[in-house]
């Protein structure tokens, strides 16, 4: 089977809604360090910008700038929502018309805490991508980068992050330059999982992932084999 030719993704603008948590700023470290100008976004233009100071970038990486949601959505070309859970929805349907036309990342999981562990919550959309496309009509909506841990993306001592990103999304153009954008950080690759509706279950599995790093101490991520 001929492998399908991925887009050319360098040049692309990063911006990265709820970007203060160490989820963002590690893929805002990452996507810096592979040659990409990213926007950390936040409620709070301050936090933003203090979070974006605050990232280890070694020599040659690009710019990396804060500033309020609203302004990341609007600049840049590629959106990536890591926000709380139980913001998700409000945040979304606040940025509906800057966000329109883009491609908007969804790696947000659903999950609760209690003594017993992670486990994945109920949504009524199906899912937190699902919601996200139910509430970004107009915008082209891809989930990924739900399983990627945020203390190997910020660890200076670790150059290759050596994993699969999951990407689903009805949308196969957009699918694709998601897929060809986790390639661009050394050691990941992005694999096509589905149509957006499978969202669920790959949200959901994070709760197992926490499950496993508990158990083992570690900071592991997934590899799809034979493909």
């Amino acid at each position: 089977m001929t492998e399908r030719v991925l887009p050319d993704v360098t040049g692309l603008t990063v911006g990265i809604l709820g970007g203060t948590g160490d989820q963002g700023r590690g893929l805002a470290r990452r996507f810096a360090l592979a040659g990409h100008e990213v926007l950390i976004g936040s409620r709070s233009a301050e936090r933003a910008a203090e979070a974006a100071a605050s990232l280890e970038l070694g020599e040659g990486a690009a710019e990396v700038t804060g500033a309020d949601n609203a302004t990341v959505a609007a600049r840049a070309d590629v959106v990536i929502v890591a926000v709380p859970w139980d913001g998700h929805r409000a945040t979304l349907e606040a940025l509906r018309e800057p966000l329109a036309g883009k491609i908007v990342i969804d790696c947000v999981n659903p999950l609760g805490f209690d003594k017993h562990g992670a486990y994945a919550l109920p949504v009524e959309e199906g899912s937190a991508a699902e919601q996200a496309a139910a509430v970004l009509p107009g915008s082209r909506v891809v989930a990924a980068f739900h399983h990627v841990s945020a203390v190997i993306l910020l660890d200076p001592e670790i150059d290759a992050v050596e994993l699969d990103v999951l990407v689903l999304g009805d949308d196969r153009e957009a699918t694709d330059t998601v897929q060809a954008l986790a390639g661009r950080i050394p050691g990941m690759r992005g694999v096509y999982g589905g149509r957006l509706r499978n969202a669920h279950q790959v949200e959901a599995l994070t709760a197992n992932l926490i499950s496993i790093n508990r158990r083992y101490k570690a900071h592991a991520g997934f590899r799809v084999t034979d493909v």
